[in-house]
């Protein structure tokens, strides 16, 4: 069977469409700058072709895997790739400040904590604060998120209470993709608008019935305006992951959220590594009414007024 021609072949990358013209304009750009890095090479194309994410970051992943489709298809001849370090992070014992250790037991109602709000965390002192505190005290540890984020602490009258952490949505979930009525196309697309809640941590020493759910209520409520604030755009809903073999996800499901089946327990792969879990429960919680339509949309551009 004869090949086809590149010139008159298409390429999908990331919900984009990419036309002969523009591979073949792609394709002399590489040729004319040899000496520059993959990353550089990404950002120089993502700058030419307008191609960046919700919040304008330039689409540098996306790009740098269009580059390795067209180097498969010998179109192109990339610089070698730069060798990955391990992090030697995870061998070396943690050493945490007096500044996070455990305090007095604190048995109430949640009405006997006064006022509970949100603090949206800024500036290296309060991060690194969050920080370990969530290393220290979450059973999964701290590991720095990706992408676009929100910290938060979570404080009533008496203290602080907790930590909240708010990040990219998962790369793909079968269950919550059927359930949302997304094609590939659509998820790669429209995936800024769905926001991970990370980690979600209540104190050990805190012992408040129904705050978690309480907190997980605010969080929702605040979220669309902090992200607005933060990043430019309105996330239309929040998902996130439990364990079922640690926790049932009661606070979550008394808090609104939909419980949409299990993961299947397998990271998203990578080149030359390994991931492996066990499958979590997966929930969800719509920000909006028709968070369906604006997910399922086929051009959406970050909204200002989403309600």
């Amino acid at each position: 069977m004869p090949e086809t021609p590149h010139h008159s072949v298409v390429l999908l990358q990331s919900g984009r469409i990419f036309q002969p013209k523009e591979l073949e304009q792609i394709c002399q750009t590489v040729e004319c700058f040899p000496s520059l890095t993959r990353t550089e090479l990404a950002r120089t194309l993502c700058e030419h072709l307008k191609w960046r994410t919700a919040t304008g970051q330039a689409k540098l992943d996306a790009c740098q895997k269009l580059l390795e489709k067209l180097e498969k298809q010998g179109r192109v001849r990339l610089p070698a790739k730069r060798a990955y370090r391990t992090s030697p992070r995870s061998e070396v014992r943690r050493v945490f400040s007096c500044e996070t250790e455990p305090e007095a037991p604190l048995e109430a109602r949640l009405g006997e904590l006064g006022k509970v709000s949100l603090e949206v965390v800024h500036g290296r002192a309060r991060t690194r604060l969050w920080n370990e505190y969530v290393d220290r005290y979450h059973y999964l540890g701290f590991r720095r998120p990706f992408g676009c984020t929100a910290r938060y602490f979570v404080r009533s009258e008496q203290g602080l209470v907790g930590c909240v952490l708010l990040a990219g949505a998962a790369h793909s979930v079968a269950c919550r993709d059927r359930w949302i009525g997304w094609g590939v196309g659509q998820r790669l697309r429209q995936l800024p608008y769905v926001v991970n809640n990370t980690r979600f941590l209540i104190f050990p020493w805190i012992r408040v019935p129904h705050l978690a759910s309480h907190v997980l209520g605010k969080v929702a409520r605040r979220v669309r305006s902090d992200w607005q604030h933060l990043w430019g755009y309105q996330p239309v809903l929040l998902e996130t992951f439990v364990d079922p073999q640690r926790y049932r996800g009661t606070c979550y499901r008394a808090a609104g959220w939909v419980e949409l089946g299990l993961s299947s327990g397998e990271g998203r792969r990578r080149p030359g590594r390994r991931y492996t879990s066990t499958p979590k429960r997966v929930l969800a919680r719509p920000l909006v009414r028709d968070f369906r339509a604006q997910l399922c949309e086929q051009h959406r551009a970050p909204r200002q007024d989403d309600g």
